[in-house]
């Protein structure tokens, strides 16, 4: 079994971690002091159409001011829609020239996770901040190369985890942290929805990181990880697909557990199947639960004692943004660093791994 993980060394070893892995010099430092810091959208599907670009309007640290995609037709709408210039236009060909713009501080790589890797590099050789959205990668290798590629060229990398900037979600992390309701004794959590996507969706394709364990799992895999604020120490999991005939080599189904020092148990299922979508903590003197845990809003939930946590009424994406936005302009570590989205790759390809064995439990 590996050595014991403290709540002080996995702080030390998340909200930390971008510091060390830049140990020696500082973030890159912006050619000039700017009141908004310009991102470059790097994939143009639903998530940038309809959550990213409109949370943009709402920031106040950055703001839309490049695009990178390989469907030409996208881009006179999305000139005329956001008065992108022809000069910050680029496509997966030319995107290493967005080194030579300094209209652009950040790109935003949000492709399929098997492309994340190398879009996250060439902007990170360009010399711009990355932000990646989840899952990071598909392999642990991958984002091990991100995340050397980001500390090689100064630049700072975080990962698109929505939900670890969501005020409840911090209410729930911070509980554990206080201990308010006593050492935390299990958790639950799960997430899911029930697909309807064409057959050559990316969603269905596991080589592209499709498949309900990377699409929906990590999100109960990184909340429980943050609300018990410890490292897992083994894992198990299973893997079910009742649609084969959509889901031709990824997984519909996955439930796994997460062993954490001290004995605690933690039970995970993800779905692309059903809509399942809760977070709960039981501890030693009480007990707290967020339904919805995982939503672009009405995330909610309430405690043993009586707290009702109330839905967060701002933009979720927006909130995220900003607040990366600023880490970078403060040079300080961002809310979700590099190590963190690595961490989670680890273990969902434990899970996988897990799964092969016919649900063996296996040390990480």
């Amino acid at each position: 079994m590996p050595n014991k993980i403290t709540r002080k060394r996995f702080i030390a070893q998340t909200g930390a971690a971008f510091a060390v892995s830049a140990l020696g010099f500082p973030n890159l430092i912006l050619p000039e002091k700017k009141e908004k810091l310009g991102v470059a959208l790097v994939g143009l599907g639903n998530y940038s159409t309809h959550l990213l670009a409109p949370g943009l309007r709402l920031t106040k640290h950055c703001e839309l001011r490049g695009i990178v995609t390989g469907s030409p037709e996208k881009i006179p709408i999305w000139q005329e829609e956001y008065s992108i210039p022809d000069r910050n236009v680029y496509n997966y060909e030319n995107m290493h020239e967005v080194a030579n713009n300094d209209d652009i501080d950040i790109i935003y790589v949000v492709t399929p996770p098997s492309l994340h890797a190398k879009y996250s590099i060439i902007g990170a050789e360009a010399g711009k901040h990355v932000w990646c959205e989840k899952p990071m990668a598909r392999t642990v290798e991958e984002c091990e190369a991100i995340i050397k590629a980001a500390s090689d060229n100064r630049v700072q990398l975080t990962i698109g985890y929505r939900m670890q900037h969501e005020p409840n979600t911090q209410t729930i992390i911070r509980y554990g942290k206080d201990q308010t309701y006593g050492a935390i004794k299990s958790a639950k959590s799960g997430a899911g929805y029930r697909a309807y996507v064409p057959e050559d969706d990316w969603r269905l394709r596991l080589k592209m990181g499709g498949g309900a364990l990377y699409d929906m799992g990590v999100y109960p895999i990184n909340a429980v990880r943050h609300a018990v604020g410890l490292e897992p120490v083994s894992v198990r999991g299973e893997q079910i697909t009742e649609r084969t005939d959509l889901f031709v080599d990824a997984d519909e189904y996955t439930v796994l557990e997460m062993e954490f020092p001290g004995g605690i148990i933690a039970k995970c299922e993800t779905s692309m199947g059903d809509s399942i979508n809760y977070l709960e903590i039981d501890c030693e003197n009480g007990w707290y639960h967020l339904r919805p845990f995982q939503a672009y809003s009405g995330v909610q939930g309430e405690t043993s004692s009586g707290t009702i946590l109330e839905p967060y009424e701002g933009h979720q994406q927006a909130r995220q943004m900003d607040n990366d936005a600023l880490a970078i302009k403060e040079n300080r570590d961002p809310i979700v660093p590099g190590e963190d989205g690595l961490a989670d790759i680890r273990i969902v390809k434990a899970v996988m791994e897990s799964a092969s064995k016919g649900g063996a439990w296996l040390s990480l």
